[in-house]
């Protein structure tokens, strides 16, 4: 039952509600008494957050957030792979060469300035995804495009930034990356690309 807000005096008749005078309100009858009910949004009063839990969230969150960043470039990256592989089967060494250079490029002009502007922590999550998207470690991918010494040069860069381009992606290991990438995998977009 939805009702009026209206002023009343005592001996006087009740004033009649115009337009902006009129409050919707919830009600209930109880004998010959209207009263208005109004639904209060429920809240949990709890202590302050203990620092082993804080410190758990703030883990969860940064990694939650370098999965969030870094996916779509390791979905990207799977892509890449797939069909440089599929396109160089027919190759020689020259045509290979050029190809890669060509591609190389390209990949430097849509991606180059956002993967730059990734953290090392964030650089890390995205080698784990490169694995778990391709099913090799990012130093076995350079060593078979651009050669060994150029996947050894970048390994001691990656070394000294913390890192390691032989880093494989471990389901148990890496449970808390898998759980964020299925939430992310149920929206559709992702679903897209497959």
């Amino acid at each position: 039952m939805v009702l009026g807000i209206s002023l009343c005096h005592t001996g006087a008749m009740a004033q009649e509600a115009h337009g902006a005078d009129v409050i919707p309100l919830h009600a209930i009858v109880v004998g010959h008494d209207t009263i208005p009910v109004i639904t209060l949004a429920i809240f949990d009063v709890v202590e302050k957050m203990p620092k082993a839990l804080r410190k758990e969230r703030e883990r969860w969150s940064r990694l939650r957030n370098a999965v969030y960043v870094t996916y779509p470039y390791a979905r990207s990256a799977a892509k890449v792979l797939k069909d440089v592989n599929s396109s160089m089967v027919n190759m020689n060494k020259r045509e290979r060469k050029a190809f890669l250079a060509t591609k190389e490029k390209e990949l430097k002009a849509q991606f180059g300035d956002k993967l730059e502007n990734l953290s090392v922590y964030q650089g890390k999550v995205l080698m784990k995804l490169i694995d778990r998207e391709t099913g090799q470690n990012c130093f076995e991918i350079i060593k078979e495009l651009k050669g060994g010494f150029n996947a050894r040069v970048w390994q001691t860069v990656a070394f000294f930034f913390g890192g390691n381009l032989k880093s494989e992606y471990d389901k148990q290991e890496d449970k808390d990356i898998e759980v964020i990438v299925q939430e992310l995998e149920m929206y559709q977009h992702y679903r897209a690309y497959n």
